[in-house]
C-alpha cells in the first residue's frame, strides 16, 4: 500500500501562519475534502503537497514512495497557448499515456491528409505501439474523459479556447493521467451538472486517492470520506463525508467552548487568590503560583471564528423591477435568445442552470445593460439599484489597501435597524481581522479578493442582485451567510450557478438553458428538476401485453416444427452476433477525436449485446426439449 505522509509541516505568509507543524497521512482510497475559510491555506497546502512550493525550515515535512505519482489540478493551471488539446492532455511520461498521445496525432495527421506517405507510416508506427504498449484499452478511457467533460476537439490549439475549456482540459489530462493520488482545486468549477454527476461517478471508482478543494457540498458529501480543516494554523481531521463533518464539527466547537468556559472560571478563582496577597507564601505556594500563569497564557486558546454575518440595508424595490419583451439576441451566429418573455419580480429568487455556452451568463449581461438585444424590449424600473457579481473581479489597484478599496464605495452602511456601520467592522464581520485592514490588495489571496469584492457590491445597498456563478471561488462559511442573506434580501435575486446545493437552499424557480435558444422553466428545486430529468429518460415505452388465455395446455415435451428448425440455425446466429461484438469494440478502439462515431459505434454494441443475451436465454430454453 502506497502512502503519503506529512510531518510538522509549517507554513508563514507574511504576518500570518497557515499552518503550524500539522501532520497527516493519505492513504489508497482516501477521498479526502480540505476545507477552510478563503485565505487559511488551502491553496498553498495543495501547492506544498505537488511540490510547486516548500514549507518553512529545511525540515523534510513530506515523505512518500521515490514511485508516487501525483497528479495536480490547480486554479490557475496554464498551458503553451501553442499545443493543441491533444499534447495538452496527454503530457504524461508514462508510456501508456506517450503511446496514446502519439496514436492520436497519427490519427489526427492521417485524417488530414489521407494520402500522405509520411502520414499512414507515422499511423503504422503508432498503432503497432499500442500494440506493444497494449494501450487500447487506455485510448478509449481517455475519449470517454474527453467526451464526458465536453472535449470534443482535439486537433485546436489550447490559445483558441475559452477559460471554462482550459480548465475541462485540465481536469481531463491528470484524470487521464490516474495517478497514485489525485489533487484537485475546485473540480466542478466550469462543469455542467451532467458532467458533475459522471465525475462524482468516476471518483467514487478510483483506485488512487483523492484530495480536493470545492465548494459544492453535495459533491464533497458523495464523494468524500475524510475532511481536512484548516483553521488558525491547525489541521482538524474528521472520518466520513461532509454531513459527518458538520456534526462532528459542531461537537468538537461544544467541548472547545465548555473547556474554555472552565479555564475561565478556574483562572478567575486563581486571581482572586493572587490577589489576595497571601503572607508566607512558600515553596508550598509554587506550584499554585505557576499554574495561575499557565492559566494565564492558556486562557483563550480556543480560536472562535468571527460571526460572519451581512447585516446591511436595502433600498426600497418598487413593483416594476425588469422585464424582457420578445428578446431575441444571438452572438456569432449562436442563437441565445429567441422570442424570449422575463418578468422579474421584487423578491424574485430564479435560478439560471443548464449546458455551458448555451448563454446562461449572456442574460445576465444583458439584465445588467451591458449588452443590446437584437430586437425586443428590455425595461427596467426606476427604483432599481442592481449589483452584479460577476465571474470577474473588477479592476483592483494591487497597491491599495483594502479599507480603502471600501471607502470608495462608502464610509459608513445603513443596517437593516437603521443604525449605522462603519467600513472597519464591517470587513471584520467579513473575517478581515483589524490587522488585515491596511493590508495591500496584491497580497489577498484569490478567495480573499472575491470576498472583498462580493462585500463593496452589498455596502452600495443594492435591491436587485445579479450573481454569476457566485460559488466558484467563495469558501463555505461565505456561502453559508451569503446563503441566509438571501433569505432575508427585500429584493430581487438571479443567480447563474451549476451548484445545487446552493440552487436548493436560495432559489424558487429555474431558467433551464438547453442551447440553440431553447429555454425551459421549472418551479422547485435543482435536485427535484434533475430527478424528474432522469425519470423522464429512464421511462421506456413498453408495448401492451396481450391477454393471456384460460387455456389448459399439455405439458411440453418436445420442440414444435418451428423451434426444430430455430434450433438448427441459433448456434450460427450467436456466434455472428459474438464476431459483430468484437468487431464493434475493436472498431471503438480505432476511434480519434470523432466523438459522434464514438457514440454511434457504443449505441450500436449496446444493441447487439442485448441480442446476444438474448439468443443466449433462448438457447437455454430450446436446448430443455431437444431429443437426444
Amino acid at each position: 500500500m502506497k502512502e503519503l505522509k506529512v510531518s510538522e509541516l509549517t507554513k508563514t505568509y507574511g504576518e500570518k501562519t497557515l499552518f503550524d507543524h500539522i501532520s497527516f497521512h493519505i492513504h489508497d482510497k482516501d477521498r479526502i475534502g480540505l476545507i477552510g475559510t478563503n485565505g487559511t491555506g488551502k491553496t498553498s497546502l495543495l501547492n506544498i503537497l505537488a511540490g510547486k512550493d516548500s514549507g518553512d525550515g529545511d525540515i523534510q515535512a513530506i515523505q512518500q514512495p521515490n514511485d508516487y505519482q501525483i497528479g495536480y489540478l490547480s486554479q490557475d493551471q496554464t498551458f503553451d497557448p501553442e499545443l493543441t488539446v491533444v499534447e495538452a492532455v496527454f503530457q504524461g511520461e508514462t508510456p501508456i499515456i506517450q503511446a496514446v498521445k502519439n496514436y492520436e496525432l497519427a490519427l489526427i495527421a492521417l485524417a488530414a491528409d489521407g494520402s500522405s506517405e509520411q502520414a499512414q507510416k507515422q499511423y503504422a508506427q503508432a498503432e503497432e505501439r499500442m500494440n506493444k504498449e497494449d494501450a487500447w484499452t487506455a485510448d478509449t478511457d481517455a475519449k470517454i474523459i474527453l467526451q464526458k467533460l465536453g472535449i470534443e476537439t482535439l486537433h485546436k490549439k489550447i490559445g483558441e479556447l475559452s477559460g471554462g475549456q482550459k480548465k475541462r482540459v485540465s481536469l481531463a489530462q491528470v484524470l487521464i493521467e490516474s495517478p497514485n493520488l489525485l489533487i484537485l482545486d475546485e473540480p466542478t468549477n466550469h462543469l455542467d451538472y451532467e458532467a458533475i454527476s459522471w465525475l462524482e461517478s468516476f471518483l467514487n471508482g478510483y483506485r488512487g486517492a483523492i484530495l480536493m478543494v470545492t465548494h459544492d457540498r453535495y459533491f464533497l458529501d458523495r464523494v468524500t470520506n475524510r475532511i481536512f480543516e484548516l483553521s488558525f494554523g491547525k489541521l482538524y481531521e474528521y472520518k466520513g463525508n461532509y454531513e459527518a463533518y458538520i456534526l462532528a464539527k459542531a461537537e468538537r466547537e461544544r467541548v472547545e467552548a465548555d473547556q474554555e468556559e472552565k479555564r475561565k472560571q478556574l483562572y478567575k478563582q486563581e486571581l482572586e487568590w493572587m490577589r489576595a496577597g497571601v503572607q508566607a507564601r512558600g515553596t508550598k505556594q509554587q506550584a499554585r503560583q505557576d499554574r495561575f500563569h499557565d492559566l494565564k497564557e492558556n486562557l483563550h486558546q480556543v480560536n472562535q471564528k468571527s460571526q460572519l454575518e451581512i447585516d446591511v440595508a436595502t433600498q426600497r424595490l418598487g413593483k416594476k423591477v425588469l422585464e424582457i419583451k420578445e428578446g431575441t439576441f444571438q452572438i456569432e451566429h449562436k442563437l441565445i435568445l429567441n422570442q424570449f418573455d422575463l418578468l422579474i419580480q421584487a423578491n424574485d429568487r430564479i435560478g439560471i442552470t443548464g449546458k455551458n455556452g448555451a448563454g446562461k451568463s449572456t442574460l445576465l449581461n444583458i439584465l445588467a445593460g451591458r449588452l443590446p438585444l437584437d430586437s425586443g424590449i428590455y425595461s427596467i424600473g426606476e427604483t432599481v439599484r442592481l449589483a452584479y457579481y460577476t465571474q470577474q473581479n473588477e479592476a483592483m489597484d494591487p497597491g491599495q489597501r483594502m479599507i480603502a478599496y471600501l471607502q470608495e464605495a462608502a464610509e459608513q452602511v445603513q443596517r437593516t435597524d437603521g443604525s449605522s456601520i462603519g467600513v472597519a467592522e464591517l470587513l471584520e464581520r467579513f473575517l478581515f481581522p483589524r490587522f488585515m485592514h491596511g493590508t495591500i490588495i496584491g497580497k489577498l489571496s484569490g478567495g480573499e479578493k472575491r470576498r472583498l469584492y462580493l462585500l463593496k457590491l452589498l455596502i452600495s445597498q443594492p435591491n436587485v442582485l445579479l450573481l454569476d456563478e457566485p460559488t466558484n471561488d467563495l469558501d463555505i462559511d461565505t456561502l453559508t451567510i451569503l446563503e441566509d442573506y438571501i433569505h432575508t434580501f427585500k429584493g430581487a435575486v438571479i443567480a447563474v450557478s451549476h451548484d445545487r446545493y446552493f440552487l436548493d437552499k436560495t432559489m424558487e424557480k429555474l431558467l433551464v438553458f438547453n442551447g440553440e435558444g431553447q429555454i425551459s422553466t421549472y418551479f422547485g428545486s435543482m435536485s427535484d428538476y434533475l430527478s424528474l430529468t432522469k425519470e423522464s429518460e429512464k421511462k421506456v415505452v413498453k408495448p401492451e401485453s396481450k391477454p393471456t388465455q384460460a387455456v389448459e395446455k399439455k405439458a411440453k415435451t418436445k420442440l414444435t416444427y418451428m423451434e426444430q428448425k430455430e434450433w438448427e440455425t441459433i448456434e450460427s446466429e450467436i456466434g455472428e452476433l459474438e464476431d459483430q461484438v468484437d468487431k464493434l469494440s475493436e472498431e471503438m478502439n480505432h476511434q480519434g477525436d470523432d466523438f459522434t462515431k464514438l457514440q454511434q459505434l457504443q449505441t450500436e454494441l449496446t444493441t447487439v449485446e442485448q441480442k446476444l443475451e438474448e439468443k443466449l436465454e433462448r438457447w437455454e430454453y430450446l436446448s430443455e426439449f431437444v431429443e437426444n
